[in-house]
């Protein structure tokens, strides 16, 4: 289209991680400039949008009737397409300060085991949104490059990227995923998992905000110190009271055992079908992790000891997916390859 390079001299093209948790945006020349929880608050009645972001996440449990505070995409894809446009359109607007902006290209990131569908609704939201043209990327391929893999190169690297809905593991090389696993176990399930533990063992109910905030704290798969406890309140199951306990980094590590034991497996799964040659790499090179989720206390000792495999913690793991799309916007032509879904406005 004639437009097309006179849009590129006047827009700032962005990248964005789309996830189940926190959405991040990339802009072209400024680098990683938002980070905001995935959340919407909309008016019931009419839809009409209230707050987005950080300011829609304190109001989680806590809203009258007439407003709706939604999570628009489940296990990292979306569920709601109306309201996740809403949010990408927000969050676009944001992060160009409140300016109003020519259409950008777009990169936005996407678990690899979404299907055509699925990546169509990505790339719709994207051009809804404002953008002039759309691409995805897939999650762990964007990781491992923001993670800084040599992704081009004739060997294997493995990224095990572990967010809010979902655990993305790939083996690459050669520029590609050779072999992959997406599964739909990662933060949020921990979060489940650390609920019901406090619920079954304590008799108080708890919010997923607080379920969180526990995991951040002193969630662990091998505790250095399982004695480590803090306060959490809740409502009593029996008396329907507002209640405090405290739970120990011990008991968390126990909570989350079956949900990290789901991943570990995965990552096993993967290794096996992994062809020798690059497996033989990934022994000399190790695992790399990112997402939210490697932050877990003692994850990497763990998973290390399982595999026999170095594993080994990205710089900056909550920054990976949004930085490795953003690296395929700044040098454009070289990953081009990469992408797909592309599709463009008139």
């Amino acid at each position: 289209m004639f437009l097309d390079p006179i849009l590129a001299l006047f827009s700032r093209d962005l990248a964005v991680d789309l996830g189940t948790a926190n959405s991040l945006v990339y802009i072209k020349g400024a680098g990683v400039v938002l980070t905001e929880p995935s959340v919407v608050a909309r008016e019931k009645d009419t839809g009409r949008l209230l707050q987005a972001g950080e300011e829609a996440n304190r109001m989680v449990g806590k809203t009258p009737g007439n407003i709706n505070v939604i999570r628009p995409l489940r296990d990292g894809v979306i569920a709601d397409f109306d309201t996740t446009e809403l949010m990408l359109r927000h969050f676009v607007v944001k992060a160009h300060n409140g300016r109003g902006l020519v259409r950008p290209r777009m990169i936005i990131g996407v678990p690899s085991g979404v299907t055509e569908v699925e990546k169509r609704a990505v790339v719709d939201a994207a051009l809804q949104a404002g953008a002039r043209e759309a691409y995805v990327i897939e999650e762990p391929l964007a990781a491992a490059i923001g993670a800084g893999l040599p992704v081009f190169l004739p060997s294997g690297n493995m990224i095990v990227d572990i967010g809010g809905g979902t655990t993305e593991i790939a083996v690459i090389s050669l520029g590609g995923i050779v072999v992959s696993r997406s599964i739909r176990v990662a933060g949020d399930k921990m979060d489940d998992a650390i609920m019901q533990y406090v619920r079954r063992t304590h008799n108080v109910i708890i919010g997923s905000k607080t379920a969180e905030n526990v995991k951040k704290t002193i969630g662990a798969a091998a505790s250095s110190n399982p004695e480590k406890a803090m306060e959490v309140k809740g409502r009593d199951m029996v008396t329907g009271l507002p209640k405090v306990v405290q739970v120990s980094s011990g008991e968390i590590e126990e909570a989350l055992r079956d949900t990290l034991t789901e991943i570990i497996e995965a990552i096993k799964q993967t290794l096996e079908k992994t062809p020798p040659e690059l497996a033989a790499d990934i022994i000399d090179k190790g695992i790399m992790l990112s997402g939210g989720g490697c932050l877990i206390e003692g994850l990497d000792s763990v998973l290390q000891e399982v595999t026999g495999i170095p594993v080994l913690r990205a710089d900056d793991p909550l920054t990976c997916v949004v930085r490795g799309a953003g690296m395929a916007l700044d040098d454009f032509r070289r990953f081009k390859r990469l992408l797909t879904s592309s599709s463009k406005v008139g």
